[in-house]
């Protein structure tokens, strides 16, 4: 706003208009040259960050059609809230109600692979992983022990081929039993965190407390002896993990994780030239466990040109059809049963969405993904735009 009104670098003192009539002229002048939502988008705040509590704002202050919202909330339902600027200036239901978000929680996975690698307890993104998981190089001798060259960039983009008979790197497979190597290798080995300490020894002190998480996220949403790693947290703390990718992995002056790598979690598609796998089963560690899906083997859905680092965001399949044509194409997200739990950013609106138990229980690209016409919705409630 100064960048407007004050004008003492271009003036000397002796010309410099008295305050008492000065200010309002070049009030009236700015609303009468400029559209009034370009004013109040200088004035949007863009770096504001909730303490204890979410600050908030209603949504005409922050440029949104309130009842364009209400509209938003009837076809999501469940309960949800959508932050602005930082603001919490939305809500539908129980927005403190801890619940698990099933898939949704990979992000949080690959946040901690990339701390690991900043903090130099893995070497690389590309460490073979049979250097903290031996058995994996006694998998599969009739196929050359494929696994023995898994590395941590094939496990956190669904690249690895576990259980599968491609060989890592060559094929994507969307599949809970790569998962579940993936959380308890990363926790477990390079962590060194158990089932039962791994709240309090690294989810908490590393992540959900710098953000004051409010409703004591878990990564045992049903307790340590069911599909542990998986995350129960409430969507207003959900939305909290959001507005940190949004800001680059900066909270509140303190980067959390790189700026390089929160960039790189939301913006490193996998190119359409990575085929999806097939169905040939192959061999797997003796008592292998999954995060959720019993399928042998698992493969549950494509990429559509849209996965980064177990983030899905807004890009283009193999057939030229945007996963989320009606979004802005700078969405990000995290997406769980195939939608009704997410989590998504829309960095160009500085918008934050995030919602539990929601409606919607199809995962495609484009217009028949019933997500993409929620995206559509509260796009439209949008009255001012950045």
């Amino acid at each position: 706003m100064s960048r407007f009104l004050d004008f003492s670098a271009d003036c000397g003192q002796s010309h410099r208009p008295s305050n008492d009539w000065f200010l309002p002229v070049i009030l009236t002048a700015l609303l009468t040259c400029f559209p009034a939502r370009a004013v109040v988008a200088q004035l949007a705040p863009s770096k504001v960050f909730p303490g204890r509590e979410w600050a908030r704002k209603t949504p005409a202050e922050v440029g949104l059609d309130e009842a364009r919202l209400k509209q938003f909330q009837e076809f999501v339902g469940g309960r949800g809230c959508i932050v602005r600027y930082g603001y919490l200036v939305y809500s539908w239901g129980d927005i403190g109600r801890r619940a698990d978000i099933a898939s949704a929680a990979k992000p949080f996975y690959t946040h901690f692979l990339f701390k690991a690698l900043e903090d130099g307890r893995i070497t690389s993104l590309d460490e073979p992983v049979v250097r903290w998981e031996p058995r994996l190089g006694q998998l599969s001798p009739q196929l050359g022990f494929k696994d023995a060259r898994i590395t941590w960039r094939h496990l956190a983009t669904q690249t690895s081929c576990y259980q599968l008979a491609e060989a890592p790197g060559t094929a994507f497979a969307y599949n809970d039993w790569q998962m579940a190597l993936f959380w308890d290798t990363l926790f477990l080995k390079v962590y060194g965190a158990t089932y039962e300490t791994v709240d309090e020894a690294i989810f908490h002190p590393l992540l959900t407390d710098p953000l004051g998480c409010q409703d004591n996220p878990t990564m045992m949403a049903f307790g340590a002896r069911d599909r542990p790693g998986r995350v129960a947290v409430s969507v207003r703390d959900f939305a909290r993990f959001g507005l940190l990718y949004l800001r680059e992995g900066n909270w509140d002056g303190r980067q959390l994780i790189s700026r390089e790598h929160a960039r790189r979690a939301v913006g490193d598609p996998l190119p359409n030239t990575i085929p999806r796998a097939g169905h040939r089963l192959a061999e797997v560690i003796a008592g292998q466990r999954t995060h959720g899906s019993q399928g042998k083997p698992d493969n549950q859905t494509d990429h559509f040109g849209s996965y980064s680092w177990l983030w899905w965001i807004n890009g283009v399949d193999r057939h030229g059809t945007r996963m989320f044509p009606d979004a802005p194409v700078d969405l990000f997200g995290a997406f769980g049963h195939g939608g009704p739990r997410a989590m998504w950013v829309i960095p160009s609106l500085d918008i934050v969405v995030s919602y539990n138990d929601a409606r919607m229980n199809r995962w495609t690209s484009g217009r028949d993904n019933p997500t993409n016409t929620a995206m559509k919705l509260l796009v439209a409630a949008i009255v001012q735009k950045e």
